[in-house]
C-alpha cells in the first residue's frame, strides 16, 4: 500500500483509539471501534507500516502506546510468518525508536516504556541467540546515547529474566537456549548493570533526577537476576556489589531497592562454600551502614516509606543469621564473626521496636541462634538472653490494636492490619511462636526466667487494677479484654507459664529453687479477686507453679481449696435457683470456673500419687457440691467426678474400685433407669415435651421452665462419658494382675483385661441407645412440626458452629463478655448439640474401656444399627460428621480382630453403602447448582446457606473418605512422596511425580471388609466416584492413599470388562475435574499409570477408553500399547496434538514407559477441562448411564454378584 492509504488508516485508528478511551462515547460507538480496532490487528496485512506511523512521538500517548501495541501482537502471532526482511525491517525501526523516538526520561510515559521494552523482549524470545548473536552489544550501544534508552536495556533485561527465569512464559527448549546463554555472558551483563548504577548513582549525588530514575531501574533490574545467577557473580571483585548495595541503603530514594537487592543476595541458598563471602556483611563497614541507615529511617519518623524501608532491613538482618546459623559449624572454616554483638544489639533494636509486625518478623532468627550448635555456647549470645526475655515481657502484652491509640504500636499496626480481628489474629499466632523462642532461651539459661516470672508475679499480685475507660458488661469494676490489668496480666501469665515449664525439663531435680516456687505459690493462693478475667491468670499460675508441690505435699489442701473455691465462682450473688435457670453467666465466669475443674482434672491426671492421700477429702467435698442440684452447671459436676475417677485408678484394687464407681454413680443409675425417664427416653414426644421444646415461651430471655429437667439429662450422659473415658486399670501387668483386672490372655498373647466400671456402664447402655435412636427421630418432619413456636430452629446449627466452618471471625469483646447462651432458644440448641456429641463419645470410647466385655454384648450390631443409624436421611450433615468421627471411627479402630465378622462387617457394610448414595446425590445437587448459577450473578455472601451446606458436604466427604482410609490402609502405606521432576528430555511429561510407596498394604480390617462383596463394592465405588467430586484434598488422599490399595485386592478375581472401564473412565473423570491442580494431576497420573500397567494385558477396553481422548495420534497409541503387551519393543512416545499449552516437537526425546503413559493421561486432563471437547465429556459420562452393561451385575465373576452388590451399583449408576 502507498503512503497515503497507510496515512488514511492510520487516521481512521487514530479516530476509533479516541472513541474508545473517550468517557463521554456511547456505548454502542465504543464496541464499534473496539471491533474495528481488534479486526485491524488480526486481518491486516500492514500492521507493521501503521503501528510504527502511530509509535511516533508526535502523537498521543494514548495514539502511540495503541501502534506499540499493534506491533507487539505481530510479533506475538505473525512472527513465524514473517519474511525475514520484514522481520529485520520491524526490528531496527523498533530498536530506532528506543533511539531516537522517546521522550525524555522525565517525561515519558511509563507505559509506553513498558510496551516498547516488551516487544523488544518478544522478538528477543524467538530470536536471540540463534539468529541476532549481537544482541546484547546492541542494548550495550542504545545505553550510551542517554538516560531514556538506558533506562529501557534496563526494562529489557529484567522483563527478560521474569518471562525466562521467574515465569517462564515460553517453551522448554527456547528457555533453555535462552537461559544458558544469559548464563554464559552474565558477566558482562552484571558488568554493565554495576557500571551503569555506579555512574548513575555518582551523577545522582550532583542532584541530577534523571540518573536516579536509570539507578532504581538498574536496582529493579538486578533484582531479577540475583535470585538465580552463580553466586561467584554476587561476590566477584571482593563483593564489589554487596559493597555498592550497603552504600546505597543512606540514599533516601535508592535505599528501598537496595535493600530489596541485598536480601535476596543474602536469602540466597547453595552450597555452604559458595555462600562463605556473604559473611563480608559481618564486617565493620557493612554493619555501620546497615545499622546507620535503619537509625536514620526510625528517627525520622513513621512514613510509609521509611517504614517500608525497616521492614526490608529487618529481613536483612534476619536472613544473614540464618546464613550465620548455616556457615557456621558446618565443615567449611568459618568462625563467630567479630561483630557478633554488635549484631545482636541491632537485631534485639527491632525486636524492642514498637511495631509488633517488625517483633514478630525476628522471632525465628531467635529460635535458630538459641538452638544453634555453636551460637548456643558463645558468651555474647548467652548474655543477650535477659535482655531478649526483658524484651519479651514487654511484647507479650497485646497492645496495638488499629482501632485505638493506647499504645505506640496501633499506629504502625494501622499499616499492617486492616481490622482487629486481623491484628487479634496475628497477635496470638505472634505470642506462640515468642513462647516457643522462650522456651527456647530458657533451655540456655532457665534460672533467669524463672527470676523474672517471679518478679513479675510480685508486681501483678500487688498492683492496683485499672480496668481502663471500658468496663466489662460482666459487671461495674470489672476488667474486660481490653484492660491494661488484664492485659499485663494475661502476658504475664503466658511468660511465667513458658519459662517455669521449661526450668522443670532443664534443670536437674536438685537443682529446682523449690523455696521461691513455694513463696510464689504461696502469694498466688492467699491472693484474692473478684475479676473473672484476672481470677483465670491466677489460676493458670496456680497450675504452673504446681510442681513444686510435689517438694511439699503439705501445700496441696491449700491449692484445692483454692480451686474449688473458683469451681463455685460467681460475680453476683444471687440464688442459685435463678442462677440455674437464668443462666446469665458471661463467658468469662464460666471460663473461670470452667478452668477450675480443668485444673484439678489435670492435677490428678499428672499427679495421682500425689493426690492420692488426700482423696476422702477431695470426694466429700465434691459430695457437699453435687449434693446441690442447681449449684454447678452439669459439665462441672462431670468434671469433678472425673477427678475422682482418676485417682480412683491409683486403687489398684478392682473390687474396692468397683464399689467406689457403683456409689458414685448411684445417683445417676438411679435417675437413670427411672420408669418416667425410660419413658421419656424411649418416645421421641415425651423427650421434646420432657424438655420443653414444645412450649411457647413468651420471654425467651429469663423463662425457662423445663431446664431443670435437661440438666438432669444432660447430668446422667456427662457422667457416663466421663466414667467410660477415665475408669482403667493399672499400666503395669504385674499391678493388674495383683488388683484383679487380669482375667486371661487372647490367642496372640496379649493380655485381657476387666474394666471396674463395665458393669455400671453396661446396665445404662439400653437406655443411652434408646436415647440415641429417640435423638435421631427428632429429625422426622413429624418430630420437628411438633417443636414450639420458641423452638422451631432448636435442632438448628449454632452460630458459632457455623462460623467455624465457614471460617468466620468471632468478635473480640462478645467472647468474654456476652452471656454464654443468650436466649432460651440457644440454650435448646446447645443441649441438643452437646447431648448428641456426647452420647456418641461414650459410644466411642466404650470400646476401648470396656475391650471385649463391650464388644460381646449380644446382638451389639443390631442395637446399634437401629438405634445410631436409625433415620439416617433426616439427619444433617453437621450431626452426622461427629457421628462418624467421634463414635464409628474409634469403636472400629479399637475393636479386637476377633469380631470383625460379628460386629464391625454387619455395621459397616450398610453405613458405606448409605453414605455412598448420600454423598452421591448431594454432589450432584451441587454441581447441578453450580451449572445452573454459571450464568448468573455469584452469590459473594460468605454466610450464605448454599455455601454453609456446600462447606458442609466437602467436610463430611472428608471424614466419610477419612474413616474409609483408616479402616482399610496400614499407616505406613498412606504416606506419599512429592517430588519435582529433574531436568532432563522428559520433564515435559509432568511438573510432579507422586509416588506412593510399595508398602501401601490393606489392613486385617480392610481384608475383611473386602472379602464381603456388598462392603467391598461400597468401597470400591465410593472411592473411585469421589475422585471427581469437587474437593481437591479428598480428591488427592483417596486417590494417593486409597484406590490402588483396594483395587490390587480383588485384582486376582475375574473382573467384568465393563467394571474395569469403569475404574479407568472414573480416573480419567477426576482429571477432568481437578487436572487444573498439580497435586491432584499428578496423584491422578500415577493412579491411571498403575491401572493401565496392572490390567491393560487383560483388558483391550483399556485401549478403547484411551481412543476416546480427542486428537490422540492412534499409530503412537498402537506403538506404545505394543510396548506395553510386549516390554522388548522400542519404546515410542504418543501425544495428543490436540492438546492446548503442550509443545508441539515434531520428533519428541524418548519417555521411558512411566513417564509416557503419564503424558498421555496429562493430555487427557488438559483436554478434559471445562470448557473442553464436549464429546470426550459425553463419552466420560457413559460408563454410568443405562447403555452400560454394569447394570445388574457385581464386579467378579458372572454368577456371583450378590443382592447388595446389584442394588448398590444400579444406585451408582
Amino acid at each position: 500500500m502507498s503512503a497515503e492509504q497507510v496515512s488514511s488508516l492510520c487516521e481512521q485508528l487514530v479516530k476509533a483509539v479516541t472513541v474508545i478511551m473517550d468517557p463521554a462515547s456511547t456505548q454502542r460507538y465504543r464496541l464499534e471501534a473496539l471491533k474495528f480496532c481488534e479486526e485491524f490487528k488480526e486481518k491486516c496485512p500492514i500492521c507493521v507500516p501503521c503501528g510504527l506511523k502511530l509509535a511516533e512521538k508526535t502523537q498521543t500517548a494514548i495514539v502511540r502506546h495503541f501502534g506499540l501495541q499493534i506491533l507487539e501482537h505481530v510479533v506475538k502471532f505473525r512472527w513465524n510468518n514473517m519474511p525475514r526482511l520484514e522481520k529485520v525491517y520491524l526490528k531496527n525501526n523498533v530498536m530506532g525508536l528506543i533511539s531516537s523516538g522517546t521522550q525524555s526520561i522525565l517525561e515519558e510515559e511509563s507505559h509506553i516504556k513498558d510496551v516498547l521494552s516488551r516487544i523488544v523482549v518478544e522478538m528477543i524470545k524467538r530470536e536471540w541467540p540463534q539468529h541476532w548473536p549481537d544482541m546484547l552489544k546492541e542494548l550495550d550501544t542504545l545505553s550510551k546515547q542517554g538516560e531514556t534508552q538506558t533506562e529501557l536495556v534496563m526494562f529489557i533485561l529484567l522483563r527478560l529474566a521474569e518471562d525466562v527465569v521467574t515465569f517462564q512464559t515460553l517453551p522448554t527448549q527456547r528457555r533453555r537456549d535462552i537461559q544458558q546463554t544469559l548464563t554464559q555472558n552474565m558477566e558482562k551483563i552484571f558488568s554493565f548493570l554495576l557500571t551503569a548504577l555506579q555512574q548513575n548513582v555518582n551523577k545522582y549525588r550532583r542532584m541530577a533526577q534523571a540518573n536516579c530514575r536509570v539507578g532504581m531501574a538498574a536496582l529493579n533490574t538486578l533484582a531479577g537476576y540475583i535470585d538465580w545467577v552463580a553466586l561467584s557473580h554476587i561476590t566477584a571483585d571482593n563483593c564489589k556489589l554487596l559493597e555498592m548495595l550497603c552504600l546505597l541503603l543512606n540514599e533516601p530514594e535508592l535505599q528501598i531497592g537496595a535493600a530489596e537487592c541485598l536480601l535476596i543476595a543474602v536469602s540466597r541458598k547453595g552450597k555452604l562454600e559458595d555462600r562463605k563471602p556473604l559473611m563480608v556483611l559481618f564486617g565493620d563497614v557493612a554493619m555501620h551502614y546497615i545499622l546507620s541507615a535503619a537509625q536514620t529511617a526510625d528517627g525520622e519518623g513513621l512514613m510509609e516509606k521509611h517504614y517500608v524501608f525497616l521492614k526490608r532491613l529487618c529481613q536483612v538482618l534476619c536472613a544473614l543469621g540464618s546464613q550465620l546459623c548455616a556457615l557456621l559449624g558446618s565443615d567449611s572454616d568459618v568462625e563467630t564473626p567479630t561483630n557478633f554483638g554488635k549484631y545482636l544489639d541491632s537485631f534485639l533494636a527491632f525486636t524492642t521496636h514498637p511495631s509488633q509486625f517488625l517483633r514478630s518478623s525476628t522471632q525465628i532468627t531467635w529460635g535458630a541462634l538459641f538452638r544453634h550448635e555453636v551460637l548456643s555456647r558463645d558468651p555474647l549470645l548467652l548474655a543477650m538472653i535477659p535482655k531478649y526475655l526483658r524484651a519479651s515481657m514487654t511484647n507479650l502484652v497485646k497492645v496495638g490494636f488499629p482501632s485505638k491509640t493506647d499504645s505506640a504500636s496501633c499506629e504502625y499496626s494501622r499499616f499492617d492490619f486492616d481490622s482487629d480481628e486481623d491484628f487479634n489474629a496475628f497477635f496470638n499466632s505472634f505470642r506462640a511462636q515468642q513462647g516457643e523462642v522462650m522456651r527456647m532461651a530458657c533451655r540456655l539459661d532457665p534460672r533467669t526466667g524463672f527470676q523474672m516470672a517471679g518478679e513479675w508475679l510480685k508486681y501483678q499480685l500487688t498492683a492496683p487494677v485499672d480496668t481502663g475507660p471500658m468496663n466489662s458488661k460482666t459487671g461495674e469494676g470489672l476488667c474486660s479484654v481490653f484492660s491494661p490489668s488484664f492485659v499485663q496480666w494475661d502476658a504475664m501469665t503466658f511468660f511465667s507459664e513458658s519459662v517455669i515449664s521449661q526450668m522443670f525439663r532443664t534443670l536437674d531435680k536438685d537443682e529446682i529453687p523449690v523455696n521461691d516456687g513455694i513463696d510464689l505459690l504461696q502469694l498466688v493462693l492467699n491472693f484474692e479477686t473478684k475479676d473473672p478475667l484476672i481470677l483465670s491468670c491466677v489460676l493458670t499460675n496456680v497450675s504452673a507453679l504446681f510442681p513444686f508441690v510435689t517438694y511439699r505435699p503439705e501445700y496441696l489442701p491449700q491449692v484445692l481449696s483454692k480451686l474449688f473455691a473458683s469451681v463455685t465462682f460467681e460475680v453476683i450473688e444471687e440464688s442459685k435457683f435463678v442462677m440455674s435457670v437464668q443462666a446469665p453467666r458471661t463467658r468469662a465466669v464460666k471460663n473461670v470456673r470452667r478452668h477450675a475443674c480443668s485444673s484439678i482434672i489435670k492435677m490428678c491426671r499428672d499427679y495421682p500419687q500425689l493426690v492420692l492421700p488426700n482423696f476422702e477429702m477431695l470426694y466429700n467435698h465434691v459430695k457437699q457440691l453435687l449434693s446441690n442440684e442447681l449449684l454447678l452447671t452439669q459439665m462441672e459436676k462431670c468434671a469433678l467426678m472425673e477427678a475422682l475417677v482418676l485417682i480412683s485408678n491409683q486403687f489398684k484394687d478392682y473390687e474396692r474400685q468397683k464399689a467406689f464407681l457403683e456409689e458414685l454413680m448411684a445417683p445417676v443409675a438411679g435417675l437413670w433407669l427411672s420408669p418416667e425417664m425410660q419413658r421419656v427416653l424411649s418416645d421421641p414426644e415425651a423427650f421434646i415435651s420432657y424438655v420443653g421444646a414444645d412450649n411457647k415461651i413468651a420471654d425467651p430471655v429469663l423463662e425457662d421452665p423445663s431446664g431443670l429437667n435437661r440438666s438432669r439429662i444432660s447430668f446422667c450422659v456427662y457422667t457416663i462419658l466421663g466414667v467410660v473415658k477415665r475408669a482403667r486399670w493399672p499400666a503395669a501387668t504385674e499391678e493388674a494382675k495383683a488388683g484383679g483386672f487380669l482375667v486371661g490372655y487372647m490367642p496372640s498373647g496379649s493380655p485381657i483385661y476387666r474394666n471396674p466400671c463395665t458393669e455400671q456402664v453396661l446396665k445404662l447402655l439400653d437406655n443411652l441407645l434408646a436415647l440415641i435412636r429417640t435423638h435421631n427421630n427428632l429429625y422426622m418432619p413429624e418430630m420437628v412440626a411438633r417443636l414450639g413456636e420458641t423452638f422451631a430452629k432448636a435442632l438448628d446449627m449454632l452460630d458459632v458452629e457455623k462460623n467455624a466452618i465457614l471460617g468466620l471471625p468471632q468478635p473480640l469483646l462478645e467472647l468474654y463478655d456476652s452471656p454464654v447462651y443468650k436466649t432460651v432458644l440457644e440454650r435448646m440448641q446447645g443441649f441438643f448439640c452437646t447431648l448428641y456429641d456426647n452420647c456418641f463419645h461414650i459410644l466411642g470410647n466404650a470400646g476401648p474401656s470396656m475391650q471385649q466385655d463391650f464388644y460381646t454384648v449380644e446382638g451389639l450390631a443390631t442395637h446399634l444399627l437401629s438405634s445410631a443409624f436409625i433415620n439416617l436421611n433426616n439427619i444433617p450433615d453437621y450431626r452426622l460428621r461427629p457421628m462418624l468421627r467421634v463414635f464409628v471411627k474409634p469403636l472400629v479402630l479399637s475393636c479386637p480382630s476377633e469380631y470383625y465378622e460379628t460386629l464391625v462387617c454387619p455395621m459397616l457394610g450398610p453405613l458405606f453403602t448409605y453414605l455412598h448414595v448420600r454423598l452421591s446425590q448431594k454432589w450432584q445437587v451441587i454441581n447441578q447448582r453450580s451449572m445452573l448459577c454459571e450464568d448468573d450473578a455469584v452469590d459473594d455472601n460468605p454466610e450464605s446457606q448454599e455455601m454453609l451446606e456446600e462447606q458442609l458436604v466437602r467436610l463430611l466427604t472428608r471424614e466419610v473418605m477419612d474413616l474409609i482410609t483408616v479402616c482399610c490402609v496400614s499407616k505406613k502405606g498412606v504416606e506419599h512422596n512429592t517430588t519435582a521432576a529433574v531436568d532432563g528430555d522428559d520433564d515435559e511429561a509432568m511438573a510432579t511425580e507422586v509416588t506412593p510407596p510399595a508398602s501401601a498394604e490393606l489392613t486385617e480390617l480392610g481384608k475383611c471388609l473386602m472379602k464381603q462383596e456388598d462392603i467391598c463394592t461400597a468401597l470400591l465405588i465410593t472411592a473411585y466416584t469421589s475422585l471427581s467430586w469437587k474437593d481437591t484434598l479428598s480428591c488427592q488422599r483417596t486417590t494417593t492413599q486409597l484406590c490402588w490399595p483396594l483395587l490390587k485386592q480383588v485384582l486376582p478375581g475375574n473382573l467384568l470388562p465393563d467394571a474395569v472401564s469403569w475404574f479407568f473412565t472414573s480416573v480419567l473423570k477426576g482429571l477432568q475435574t481437578h487436572g487444573q491442580h498439580d497435586g491432584c494431576m499428578a496423584a491422578l497420573v500415577h493412579l491411571a499409570f498403575q491401572i493401565y500397567e496392572a490390567l491393560r494385558p487383560r483388558y483391550a477396553e483399556l485401549k478403547a477408553v484411551m481412543e476416546q481422548i480427542p486428537d490422540i495420534q492412534r499409530d503412537s497409541l498402537e506403538q506404545f500399547d505394543s510396548k506395553l503387551l510386549n516390554p522388548t519393543l522400542q519404546k515410542v512416545p504418543c501425544r495428543s496434538d490436540g492438546a492446548a499449552g503442550l509443545p508441539a516437537s515434531p520428533q519428541p526425546p524418548p519417555f521411558p514407559a512411566r513417564k509416557l503413559l503419564q503424558h498421555i493421561v496429562s493430555v487427557c486432563s488438559d483436554s478434559l477441562q471445562p470448557g473442553g471437547t464436549v464429546g470426550m465429556q459425553h463419552r466420560l459420562s457413559s460408563p454410568s448411564s443405562n447403555d452400560l452393561s454394569l447394570r445388574g451385575k457385581g464386579y467378579f465373576a458372572q454368577g456371583c454378584p450378590g443382592e447388595q452388590g446389584v442394588k448398590m451399583f444400579e444406585q451408582s449408576c
